[in-house]
């Protein structure tokens, strides 16, 4: 089965095939179905391949640093362009396959009418695309479906996220380039999130909040492979990092999972938020990582659930702690690499205020 982020560019394509099969309805009077199909498809496809920076992403990249005065007009420019590089590719495939009785030269001209439909449609699904973007794509999918109108309890991971020294780089740098900065740090993030099926759900100052259902979250661990995802990622990239910011970011990591309330919030601007001590402890956890000098902390309730932790890495019980805002003591644990693929004794239990120490079992998957 598809991730669900790919579902969504599928769908997209589907509605620009559905385009295709409009207008021939439309203009045609639907003499030749899979012609417009075609051009729905190819049309739509290169649109969407620009948009994402598939195709002449340095141009996408620079087209991004003109002023909105400038950038207006090349961006119509260039999706004209998209337009009919697709409506050329759509022509020869349906003259190819003789789904047209026009000449080649005919079925790759592009027309006005063409023009002003492809560009209408366009700006309706590049409009879809930005407010994903801006969202999220799962918070996007449950606006559309209404699903939390309502407020819904459900179990969820929440993995936090944080830029170390973005302050001291502001001071140097400047608050723009610091900007800059954690901006790049955060388009780092996405890949590996998408790939571990996790939710970018929000950004504050400096921290990044991903969140899994927890089913979805626990299934292979996904979770803990985030984390070691995004490190390695800007690790490999540690030689772009310093010549563009003179630093490679370092990121500390807080785990948890639990039950909270999940309800849609606002009247003139809506967001989905979270209620529940989950959020809260999670956030504990994150501060704990400068006292315990700790990279990544994960809670021990939810190394039980986990089982077992990806090949290479292990779990290093760090004791219980007395935490703000909350009455029992919080057992964390570390995340470090390992020789071999470890994993957590779930039904040892955690002994409060214990020493550093490593639980594993032999014979992970």
């Amino acid at each position: 089965m598809l991730p669900q982020h790919r579902w969504f560019w599928v769908l997209m394509l589907l509605a620009c095939g559905g385009a295709g099969l409009l207008y021939n309805v439309i203009f045609a009077g639907g003499a030749t179905p899979l012609a417009g199909l075609t051009y729905g498809l190819c049309v739509g496809g290169a649109g969407l391949a620009f948009d994402r920076g598939l195709i002449l992403a340095g141009l996408q990249a620079r087209m991004r640093r003109l002023p909105a005065m400038l950038y207006v007009p090349a961006a119509e420019l260039a999706y004209v362009l998209m337009i009919a590089l697709g409506i050329a590719l759509g022509g020869l495939v349906v003259w190819c396959f003789g789904l047209t009785d026009d000449s080649l030269q005919t079925a790759v001209k592009i027309t006005p009418r063409v023009l002003a439909y492809s560009l209408a449609v366009s700006a309706l699904l590049v409009f879809v695309v930005r407010m994903r973007d801006l969202i999220g794509g799962e918070v996007f999918v449950n606006f559309l479906v209404g699903r939390y109108h309502k407020p819904v309890r459900e179990e969820r991971i929440f993995l936090f996220l944080d830029v170390v020294g973005s302050t001291a780089f502001a001071e140097t740098h400047g608050d723009l380039r610091a900007q800059a900065y954690l901006s790049a740090v955060f388009a780092a993030l996405a890949e590996p999130v998408r790939r571990n099926a996790g939710s970018t759900d929000d950004y504050i100052g400096d921290l990044a909040m991903i969140t899994w259902p927890m089913a979805r979250g626990l299934k292979d661990a996904r979770c803990v492979t985030c984390v070691f995802d995004v490190r390695d990622r800007i690790e490999a990239e540690a030689e772009a990092w310093m010549a563009r910011f003179g630093t490679v970011p370092r990121l500390r990591a807080a785990l948890h999972g639990g039950s909270v309330v999940t309800a849609e919030v606002g009247v003139d601007r809506h967001k989905i938020a979270y209620f529940g001590d989950a959020v809260n402890v999670t956030s504990r956890i994150e501060s704990l990582c400068r006292p315990l000098d700790a990279e990544i902390l994960i809670s021990e309730d939810l190394l039980a659930r986990l089982g077992s932790l990806p090949p290479g890495i292990t779990a290093r019980s760090l004791g219980a702690h007395t935490v703000r805002g909350r009455g029992q003591p919080l057992s964390v644990a570390t995340l470090e690499r390992s020789s071999g693929p470890q994993t957590w004794e779930a039904n040892a239990a955690p002994v409060a205020g214990a020493g550093p120490r490593r639980r594993q079992v032999s014979g992970a998957r």
